[in-house]
């Protein structure tokens, strides 16, 4: 049996699928979202690739694994959106909120150090984070741009992104410390 490739080649006419089928051209809006989310999730690979020995790269790999269901709902067309929701697909929930909220919590608690706004560079990992950081901002901007293109966004997903932005800033900020 030959292997199956990569390189299906439907997409060499500019267009490719949404989730169940639907084809859209490369830089329809979702098309956009879904792919700063995977940048954000590339972007969280190489933080955790940089991280410091020593330290559990435990919590990013939980957070690119939720960014896996997140895609998949930004990838879902609205006519398919109903067919989505009663899926067995992961989805971003409100436990997956708390534990942002709660990493933010942690390391606030930690009062970690830093004089007015921040200048990435500090380190590796410091850069590492605040690439991702950026990556998630993009995303946010792209996501709630999606409601006027047609494509409605749970409230959820806007919220779980913003939170892990201020994670990601946080977590610079505490890399820089530690330089």
């Amino acid at each position: 049996m030959k292997p199956r490739s990569i390189a299906t080649r439907t997409g060499d006419d500019g267009t490719t699928a949404l989730l169940y089928g639907q084809r859209v051209s490369k830089d329809h809006p979702q098309i956009a979202a879904v792919g700063t989310l995977d940048e954000l999730n590339a972007a969280l690979g190489f933080a955790k690739a940089t991280r410091p020995a020593g330290t559990s790269p435990d919590e990013l790999a939980r957070i690119q694994q939720e960014l896996v269901a997140f895609m998949g709902e930004v990838a879902c067309a609205e006519v398919n959106a109903a067919r989505y929701d009663e899926s067995k697909f992961t989805k971003i929930d409100d436990a997956a909120l708390a534990r942002l909220d709660a990493a933010v919590a942690a390391i606030e608690a930690r009062q970690p150090k830093f004089d007015g706004w921040a200048t990435p560079g500090a380190n590796l990992h410091a850069a590492a984070l605040d690439l991702a950081r950026t990556a998630a901002r993009r995303a946010e901007r792209q996501l709630i741009a999606l409601p006027k293109e047609g494509r409605s966004v749970r409230p959820l997903l806007v919220q779980y992104l913003n939170r892990l932005s201020d994670l990601l800033w946080l977590m610079g900020r505490e890399a820089e410390a530690g330089a």
